[in-house]
Formats: structure tokens, sequence, C-alpha cells
């Protein structure tokens, strides 16, 4: 799968869309929901492989990959965000990002395509009281067509302490 060719367009007209007040997300799924996250983030979109599990981290950390001699931790954000099917098959890729300066791996059940959102097509979050809910990651809600999109403040989710990917301090 060769979708950085289309990811470096898009992050060029990234900067040009910020001008005229729109944003530029790469959309997946993760069971049935539909996610965007700003495409400025993200490095490079891979075919899933088993990473290498480390002794006592969290379900959601699948492991490390060796990514060009630099060691990867793998995040599954299906188990990250409670999905209730984690199924690997053919469209199983790995999304890997740059975080703080990081590079992270997110486990995602498909790619879908590179959307250029304008600031008036997204709305905020809805307000959710409930403890068991977390919205804290949820930048705001855009309809695209008859799908509906959550975008997600990636940057914030991979670097919250729960996670353990960056020091406390630095987070």
């Amino acid at each position: 799968m060769t979708a950085q060719p289309q990811i470096a367009k898009a992050g060029a007209g990234a900067a040009a869309g910020a001008a005229q007040g729109s944003s530029e997300f790469l959309s997946f799924r993760l069971g049935a929901e539909e996610y965007g996250i700003d495409i400025l983030r993200v490095q490079e979109i891979r075919s899933f492989e088993e990473p290498t599990r480390i002794a006592n981290a969290p379900p959601f950390i699948k492991g490390v990959v060796n990514l060009r001699g630099v060691i990867v931790p793998v995040v599954d954000l299906r188990i990250k965000l409670g999905c209730e099917k984690v199924e690997y098959n053919d469209f199983t890729v790995v999304i890997v990002l740059n975080v703080k300066g990081r590079v992270v791996g997110a486990v995602v059940d498909s790619v879908s395509d590179v959307l250029e959102l304008p600031r008036d097509a997204i709305r905020p979050a809805p307000d959710m009281s409930s403890a068991s809910v977390d919205t804290a990651f949820i930048t705001g809600i855009a309809s695209v067509g008859e799908r509906m999109l959550i975008l997600m403040d990636i940057e914030a989710l991979m670097s919250s302490p729960d996670m353990g990917l960056f020091d406390s301090a630095a987070a």
C-alpha cells in the first residue's frame, strides 16, 4: 500500500488550506466509526506487521517495530478507545505519526482518504457530562456527505499520561 504520494500532496495543500480557513484530515475507521486526524501529524501509512511485544505493557500498547532504525511504539487505537471488536485483516494499517517530536504508530481498521474541511463544516464536540464518556480528545464533528467524521486531537491522546509514551514532565 503506497499512500505516501497522496499524503505528501495533502500536506503541501494544508498550508494553503489553512490560509483559506480550512484544514486537511486523514480519515480512518475504527469499528463502525470514522475518525479524522490532522494530516500534518501523519508521517506515513504502513501495512500492519506484528510488533515485538513489550513485557508488562498495557493491552493497547501492541509493542514496538523497527522503522528504518527507529524503534517505534505501536498503539492499537481500537483497544485504547474501547472498540467492541479488534480484528486484524488485510485492511488493518499502522498510521505512523510524529507527535511532539517522537514517532509513534497507531493501528486502525483502515484508512479512507484525505479530506479538506472548511472551518464552518466542523461542529464542536458534544458536551457530555457523563463520567464514562471522555471527549477530551475529540476536537469536533464534521459531516461529509452522509458520513459523520469524529475529529481527534491525536497529539493530546498519544501524549496523555495514561499512554505512558512520554515523560509526564514533557507531556
